[in-house]
């Protein structure tokens, strides 16, 4: 089979690791910039209601994250916009997009806890079943969990029994890279159709997405595995993939260029690019730190701000992990 099934198999298959749940943060295999503070999702929630106020987003705008996980980022995103602009939360939806159903037990069961019945988060299997005038779109390590497809020399990878040999001829994938200039490394799959849906899906909208990657292309390959916070190469001779085969998270770099070119294709345009401490900066960060550090005693202000320092340092995730922001008018 090609890569990108085996992976798609390895993640989403009927046993595959996303089958089930699976702790974010210190206790589970990874963590992301949601399970570092709750000042990531704050800021992005500080960001919509400044486009919203600019006139850029309109106030009945459903506001959709894709890949919830355990809800917490949406959560965020509401309880900072609650707290910072109070009346948009009576003209303002928010859904979530969830495939597994157990995912959105959790979801369902974690904003009942967190917001009762004062705000309604419609969970919906896929972007085909949301149709909306207006929407603001925010996922977080969305695209590095799409299957990718691996090139050598003008060859496409293979898998059988767990063993990749480079002796496929996918004119599809080949085609993508020549795009690119790309001799070496990974070739996402499925983009061009995820952007299809996300512009069907509302008439105007804006899609906010952070991934680890880069808009260059390095020809070599960033294809891992994450188990338990350690990291094994794909090509690890530690690495067993039998063993790693769905119970372990597998991932890579994104090419934001081909996200970039997938989505102008669907009719969006990039509104910007750059680095996730940049964008944090930009979306208010500091902002919200100076209107925090105001109402907290020192200590707890201490440990949020140690919180906030994992997202944008920039040996951590403030530059390894990129942001681009699209839309569609």
């Amino acid at each position: 089979m090609t890569f990108s099934n085996y992976m798609n198999e390895w993640l989403y298959g009927d046993k595959g690791y996303y089958s089930e749940y699976h702790t974010i943060g210190k206790e589970g295999d990874f963590y992301t910039a949601v399970s570092s503070t709750k000042f990531f999702g704050g800021t992005i929630g500080n960001y919509i209601v400044k486009r919203i106020k600019e006139g850029y987003v309109a106030k009945d705008a459903t506001i959709c994250e894709i890949g919830a996980h355990h809800g917490y980022m949406m959560a965020d995103i509401i309880e900072f916009i609650f707290t910072l602009a109070p009346e948009l939360l009576e003209t303002l939806s928010f859904a979530v997009i969830e495939r597994f159903e157990h995912l959105q037990e959790k979801q369902a069961a974690y904003f009942k806890e967190a917001f009762g019945d004062e705000v309604e988060i419609k969970i919906y299997t896929s972007l085909e079943e949301l149709r909306v005038e207006n929407a603001f779109f925010v996922a977080n390590e969305i695209f590095d969990a799409f299957g990718c497809d691996l090139i050598k020399d003008g060859k496409t990878a293979t898998v059988e029994n767990h063993k990749i040999r480079f002796d496929g001829q996918d004119e599809e994938v080949l085609a993508i890279a020549k795009r690119y200039g790309q001799i070496g490394g990974e070739v996402g799959r499925g983009y061009e159709a995820f952007a299809l849906e996300m512009a069907q899906a509302a008439t105007h909208s804006e899609f906010l997405t952070f991934d680890y990657g880069d808009i260059t292309i390095r020809n070599d390959f960033s294809t891992r595995v994450y188990d338990n916070h350690e990291v094994f190469p794909l090509f690890d001779e530690k690495l067993t993939l039998s063993k790693a085969y769905a119970t372990t998270d597998i991932t890579y770099d994104v090419n934001f260029l081909h996200v970039k070119d997938a989505y102008e294709e669907a009719g969006f345009r990039q509104l910007a690019y750059g680095t996730q401490l940049k964008a944090m900066i930009d979306f208010g960060l500091l902002e919200l730190l100076e209107m925090l550090q105001k109402n907290v005693s020192d200590d707890v202000y201490t440990i949020e701000v140690g919180k906030v320092k994992t997202i944008i340092d920039p040996t951590i995730m403030g530059e390894r992990f990129k942001m681009i922001h699209l839309k569609k008018d």
